[in-house]
């Protein structure tokens, strides 16, 4: 049986922050079924609900040495999840606080952050040996990890002699770049301080690290995979991804199908499916309608539930939605948070168009479920996206994707044809406000002028298959070629 640990900086359902949280929550589940044996290491925020979870703790006095000193912590198991022990490391110094890589109230970036993960990642490699677990596979996702590579390769530990190590980029211009008085904390080489490897303008990089250090890469759609390797995506690494292009590769991410079902969600008002989907979606659509105090059940609907962040396009979003609420029958339900002028702008738009639009800053989950079910369109205009996972979810309830072309949007979403009626959803490629607003008219239309096509184009998104099943075997797949062992 192959062993893979997975280390991350956050896993569903204990704790998330975006879709990489997700991505660690959902993939072991689907590999246990695949045969591999999971267990996974993340630290322990605040934030995780240990009652609610199940911990427990399993050890305590365990040591890491970190430069010249040594920091002991404890370590706490769960098995919430079915299949995949979860370790958690207890860290009060760099893990008890209110955020879990900024301030929650002042949404500023933690300062030590740098110390933080660097210590995680040699704890987790100290978990690792201390309850004896010796992967054939260590997954590791995003710059958080992104110094484990460095120390399985540099430090010969003989338990790890077999060991190989997979990072996942889930999103590139996220490479946890700090001032280089971290290295020695980190117990980085002077010698490996340079620009091929950590060294980034004076700075250490630690995801740089990472992709020059880790047996193989990967990111999450096949079409960034090629997107990163070029200056425009590559976000001043591409020169690095073109040197190991033959260690890349671009496994589509999946979502969770028992969290995401509209036949049997337990959060939305109505559970339907691809043959029930117009009595459920009106049911639902009224709901939210109400909900969110929208004026019209009969007007187009169109929801966008995203980190209110530049690379999400609000930008462009904020150039155009009050043109098109002021020409457009339509309504908006925003639900997000992010840049300051984001928050603030997006959130006095009710009370100028009341009835036409509600937002709501911040997330919850439960709103998310009734949104994607009542919703006729998902706004995901992205300057660049490495997956997404929004737009799978969305055709998942035959809610269609408004979406830009790039990146994992373009690899899930079928544009719209107009003459054959067929499309899982309206894509534009020009990054500006009215190459938005177009594609919202253009939808918009649809919805009023060809509604048999909508409702065409709802059961082509709905019968897609955007469970893990396929994407773990292609990560079975990668697995076995960097061990040469078959799974």
């Amino acid at each position: 049986m192959k062993k893979v640990l997975f280390i991350a900086s956050e896993m569903t359902p204990f704790i998330k922050t975006g879709g990489l949280g997700d991505v660690v929550g959902a993939l072991p589940k689907s590999l246990v079924l695949k045969g591999v044996q999971v267990k996974a290491i993340i630290p322990l925020y605040s934030a995780i609900d240990y009652e609610k979870y199940h911990l427990e703790k399993v050890m305590e006095g365990n040591c890491v040495q970190m430069g010249n000193c040594s920091e002991f912590f404890s370590v706490h198991r769960s098995t919430y999840v079915k299949g995949v022990e979860t370790y958690f490391i207890e860290f009060n110094k760099y893990f008890e606080r209110n955020g879990v890589y900024d301030d929650k109230m002042t949404h500023e970036a933690y300062q030590d952050n740098a110390y933080r993960y660097a210590f995680f990642d040699r704890a987790a490699l100290q978990v690792a040996r201390d309850i004896g677990f010796q992967p054939d596979i260590i997954h590791l996702h995003d710059w958080q990890t992104g110094l484990i590579p460095y120390y399985i390769k540099n430090e010969h530990d003989p338990f790890f002699a077999r060991t190989k190590t997979l990072l996942t980029i889930h999103n590139l211009p996220y490479q946890g770049r700090f001032g280089a008085d971290v290295l020695s904390y980190a117990r980085i080489e002077g010698k490996d301080f340079h620009a091929a490897a950590f060294e980034d303008y004076g700075c250490i990089n630690f995801l740089k690290g990472g992709i020059r250090f880790a047996d193989k890469l990967n990111t999450v759609s096949p079409n960034y995979a090629r997107e990163i390797l070029t200056p425009e995506f590559g976000a001043g690494l591409d020169w690095l991804l073109r040197e190991r292009q033959a260690d890349l590769k671009g496994i589509l991410n999946g979502i969770d199908t028992e969290l995401w079902n509209p036949t049997k969600d337990i959060i939305i008002p109505e559970n339907y499916s691809v043959r029930t989907h117009e009595k459920g979606k009106n049911e639902n659509k009224r709901y939210l309608v109400e909900k969110a105090g929208l004026s019209s059940v009969d007007k187009p609907v169109i929801s966008m539930c995203v980190r209110l962040a530049e690379q999400k396009g609000i930008k462009m979003l904020a150039e155009c939605i009050e043109p098109v609420l002021n020409t457009m029958e339509t309504q908006f339900v925003i639900m997000g948070q992010g840049e300051k002028w984001a928050n603030e702008y997006f959130s006095s738009l009710p009370s100028k168009y009341p009835g036409k639009i509600a937002v709501g800053i911040g997330y919850d989950a439960e709103a998310e479920h009734i949104m994607c079910s009542g919703a006729d369109f998902a706004l995901v205009p992205s300057l660049y996206e490495p997956c997404g996972l929004t737009q799978m979810v969305s055709q998942t309830y035959g809610a269609l994707p408004i979406v830009r072309s790039t990146g994992g949007l373009e690899d899930t979403v079928l544009n719209y044809n107009e003459y054959y009626g067929v499309g899982t959803g309206f894509k534009f490629n020009d990054v500006s406000a009215r190459a938005l607003y177009n594609t919202i008219g253009w939808a918009n239309a649809t919805y009023y002028d060809r509604p048999e096509h909508i409702d065409k184009m709802r059961e082509m998104a709905m019968r897609k298959n955007y469970s893990w099943d396929k994407s773990s075997e292609d990560y079975c797949q990668l697995y076995n070629e960097m061990t040469g062992v078959i799974l």
